[in-house]
C-alpha cells in the first residue's frame, strides 16, 4: 500500500464520507505534546521554583483548549489517498483441512471492555473511600483528620521534607490543596486503569480490585518511593496504606462494574463521545441495567 497524498478535511459539519481510494485517520495535532510538556513542568515546579510550575501552567490551559476542539463539536479527519496492489501469496505448505471454529475464533479479547467515563467514575469513586481510612489514621495516631493529606503534600514540597509531626497534624491550606490535586490525579489514573484491567479478569473482580491489585501497587510503590519522596519513605505506615488501598480498590471495582461495556473489535472507530462514554450506541442500551 503507497501513499500518494494527503488530503485534509477539518471544517465542522463536513461529510463523513471516504473519498474513493483513500482511508480516513485523525488529524495530526501538536497539543498532546505540549499538554504533557506543561504537566511535566507543573510538576517539577513543585520540587524546584514555583515559576517552573506558572511556565507549566501557561502551557497546559491553551493545549487543553486546543486538543479539545480538535474532537468536539467534530472530530477533525485528514484523508489518505492510497494505491492497493494486490500482492499473490504461494506457500510450498500443504493447505491442511480444519475442524470448524465457534465464531469467537481470532475475535480481539476481551471482546467488551470500559468506557473511559466509567474508569474515571470509579477512580472518583475510590479516592473519596480511599481518604476515610487515612483520615482514621491520622486521628488514631496523631489525633489529626489533617496527617495524612499533610503528609502527601510534603513528598512535593521540599521544604517540608524536615519538619515535625506537629507540624504536619497542623491545618494548611497549601498543604490540603496540594494533596487534593495530587490524589485526585492518582486516583483518576488507577481508576482508568481499573476499567482497561477488569475485562481481562472477569470471573474475581473483587478479588483482583479488592486485594491483587492493592498489593501490587504497594509492592511497587515501597521498592521506588525511597527514591521518589524520601520523607513518605520515612514516615509512612504501609499497614494503614495497604488498607486505604484495599478501600479504594473495593470501591473503584464496584463501580467500574456498574456501567455498559463496549464491544473492542469496534472500539477504535467509534465517535469520541461514544469511546470517552457520553453516549450509548442503540444496541447497548437494551444492557443498561
Amino acid at each position: 500500500m503507497e501513499e500518494i497524498g494527503v488530503t485534509h478535511d477539518q471544517s465542522p459539519g463536513h461529510d463523513h464520507s471516504v473519498p474513493t481510494g483513500a482511508v480516513q485517520l485523525p488529524a495530526p495535532t501538536v497539543w498532546p505534546m505540549v499538554l504533557s510538556l506543561g504537566i511535566s513542568l507543573l510538576l517539577a515546579g513543585m520540587v524546584t521554583h514555583w515559576v517552573i510550575s506558572l511556565l507549566g501552567l501557561v502551557m497546559a490551559v491553551p493545549a487543553i483548549v486546543g486538543w479539545f476542539f480538535e474532537v468536539l463539536p467534530e472530530e477533525h479527519h485528514v484523508y489518505v489517498p492510497v494505491h492497493a496492489d494486490v500482492v499473490e501469496i504461494k506457500s510450498s505448505r500443504e493447505t491442511l483441512a480444519r475442524l470448524p471454529v465457534d465464531d469467537r475464533h481470532r475475535k480481539l479479547l476481551p471482546i467488551e471492555t470500559f468506557s473511559l467515563a466509567s474508569g474515571v467514575k470509579g477512580g472518583i469513586a475510590g479516592g473519596l473511600a480511599m481518604i476515610v481510612p487515612a483520615a482514621l489514621y491520622g486521628l488514631i495516631r496523631y489525633h489529626s483528620v489533617w496527617y495524612a493529606a499533610n503528609l502527601l503534600a510534603a513528598g512535593g514540597f521540599v521544604s517540608w521534607g524536615g519538619e515535625s509531626n506537629a507540624f504536619l497534624a497542623q491545618f494548611h491550606l497549601r498543604g490540603l490543596l496540594a494533596a487534593m490535586a495530587i490524589h485526585g490525579l492518582a486516583s483518576v489514573l488507577i481508576g482508568l486503569l481499573y476499567g482497561a484491567m477488569l475485562p481481562m479478569f472477569p470471573r474475581w473482580p473483587i478479588l483482583t480490585c479488592g486485594f491483587i491489585a492493592p498489593f501490587l501497587w504497594t509492592g511497587i510503590l515501597r521498592s521506588a518511593l525511597g527514591i521518589i519522596s524520601p520523607i513518605l519513605d520515612q514516615r509512612i505506615d504501609w499497614g494503614w496504606f495497604i488498607v486505604s488501598q484495599i478501600a479504594f480498590g473495593l470501591v473503584a471495582g464496584f463501580v467500574v462494574n456498574l456501567h455498559v461495556k463496549v464491544r473492542t473489535p469496534q472500539f477504535r472507530s467509534l465517535p469520541f463521545t461514544v469511546r470517552a462514554g457520553v453516549h450509548i450506541l442503540e444496541d447497548d442500551k437494551d444492557k443498561a441495567p
